[in-house]
């Protein structure tokens, strides 16, 4: 344990040129910055820039958090979606609310959205599934996700079988599908910088207006 300590604490971190960022010039609304931060990590050619981590609790206020990816932003929020009986599924269902993490580790730059989450409409949850790879769609048609499972065999005859299903009704939506919109009360950008006297900058939502103010690191 010692010599992993020793490794972990002799990793380099914040590497290379990282991009400027002045608080004083960003916009109102924290979409428009977030999107110009996406473009940035798209255009640096961030790995998966759309992953994000998205936090969960249950009934309990027990968290729990995963990776997935991010469908779409606008004004009204930040979407992704879940089969309603996956393990994130019950817990949106037991608590509405959630938080976000964007690492674009590259940029030296994390963006932090927390709010409450809503559902959107059955058509737009329906869009949304079809518009997932066949391989993908398989998989949720299934809804067993979380469930324990006896091997790798069975979790293949059972996607084959989803595939064939869908084969013969390429329209075929899961009710349980659900696109999710996390509609922000706050959003945090972080910049990293090799010195440690990192940028943070943090909107709040009053009503229908944002506030912004700096963070100590």
């Amino acid at each position: 344990m010692a010599d992993v300590r020793q490794l972990l604490r002799g990793l380099p971190v914040f590497g290379g040129e990282l991009p400027a960022f002045d608080p004083a010039a960003t916009p109102d609304a924290p979409v428009e910055l977030f999107t110009d931060w996406l473009l940035g990590a798209i255009r640096a050619q961030v790995p998966e820039p759309h992953a994000m981590t998205l936090a969960t609790a249950d009934a309990d206020g027990n968290p729990s958090a995963r990776t997935l990816i991010l469908k779409d932003v606008d004004a009204d929020g930040w979407r992704f979606a879940a089969h309603d009986g996956s393990a994130k599924g019950r817990e949106l269902t037991a608590r509405p609310y959630a938080a976000l993490t964007f690492y674009w580790q590259p940029l030296a730059r994390q963006v932090r959205v927390r709010g409450p989450v809503v559902r959107e409409s059955a058509e737009r949850s329906a869009a949304d599934f079809l518009a997932r790879s066949a391989g993908a769609r398989a998989e949720a048609l299934l809804g067993r996700q979380s469930r324990p499972l006896e091997s790798l065999a069975e979790r293949d005859t059972a996607v084959a079988g989803a595939a064939e299903r869908l084969a013969g009704d390429p329209g075929l939506v899961p009710p349980e599908w659900t696109l999710h919109t996390l509609r922000a009360e706050s959003v945090e950008f972080w910049q990293g910088a090799a010195d440690r006297n990192h940028t943070r900058l943090v909107y709040r939502r009053t009503g229908s207006a944002w506030t912004k103010e700096l963070l100590w690191p």
